[in-house]
């Protein structure tokens, strides 16, 4: 829940504090783009717009154990500090919240798979190792998608957890 709910801050930080564990990420690049197919597809974009892509390396005591790429839609991240290279203060979620667009429902496909070689290298993986994959999508009570993560970890170590509420 800390990483959608605005306010939170860094819940990377916070999350590898409660482990034990010194939690950091480093910001690769921020730029406008034409967006991958299934990008496209998640944040509902028309034909020929873009994104602003937001990549990451997330550290545990200074290792690689995960690349987030945050895809948003231009529409909304242009001139806004998602598209600067820079840490936000608050986090994206608070943001995006602060900007009318709060997140009120969350999407989220688990999968593993093969690195390819690029994050085999990053995450410091041997060959034949897997990697887990957490793809989120959120929107708005409206249903309007503002946030597309693509996450790629390293499997050890790693949990998910999750909380429903059913009304």
């Amino acid at each position: 829940m800390p990483y959608v709910t605005p306010g939170s801050g860094d819940a990377w930080a916070v999350e590898s504090a409660q482990r034990g564990s010194v939690g950091t990420q480093r910001l690769l690049e921020v730029r406008e783009m034409s967006p991958p197919a299934d990008v496209a597809l998640a944040l509902r974009l028309e034909a020929g717009a873009s994104v602003i892509v937001r990549r990451r390396l997330m550290l545990t005591d200074g290792q690689p154990v995960e690349l987030t790429d945050s895809y948003y839609p231009a529409s909304i991240a242009r001139g806004t500090a998602l598209g600067e290279l820079r840490k936000i203060r608050g986090g994206a979620v608070s943001l995006l919240a602060e900007m009318g667009y709060r997140p009120e429902r969350v999407t989220e496909d688990v999968y593993t798979r093969l690195p390819t070689e690029t994050e085999r290298e990053a995450l410091g993986l041997a060959r034949g190792e897997w990697v887990l994959g957490l793809t989120r999508l959120l929107r708005t009570a409206e249903d309007v998608p503002i946030e597309l993560s693509v996450m790629t970890m390293v499997p050890q170590g790693r949990r998910l957890r999750y909380e429903l509420i059913v009304e």
